[in-house]
């Protein structure tokens, strides 16, 4: 299975991990800045800027490209919720 490496530079960590996994699901393990608030509804509150690496993410679905729009986010601002690591990314939180 393809891994790679996945990087928080707010707490200075990096994370190997299998492609395809999202970012929340390590930056929750791991107790990264990166907050969330969709279990209580609030969409956009896991907007993480993309330090290097943006290449290596999956593209944004329908859903996020909507979210990021509203958020008025920039070219370097993707959902940790719904970005896949598919390659080396080192993200913070935005």
């Amino acid at each position: 299975m393809a891994r790679a490496k996945l990087t928080f530079a707010d707490v200075n960590i990096t994370a190997t991990v299998p492609a395809g996994t999202r970012v929340i699901e390590i930056s929750d393990k791991i107790s990264s800045g990166i907050v969330y608030g969709c279990r209580e509804g609030d969409c956009g509150t896991c907007l993480m800027k993309v330090v290097e690496g943006m290449e290596n993410l999956s593209q944004p679905s329908v859903l996020e490209a909507r979210i990021l729009k509203e958020h008025l986010a920039g070219r370097d601002v993707r959902l940790a919720c719904q970005a896949q690591v598919l390659g080396d990314v080192t993200v913070r939180p935005a």
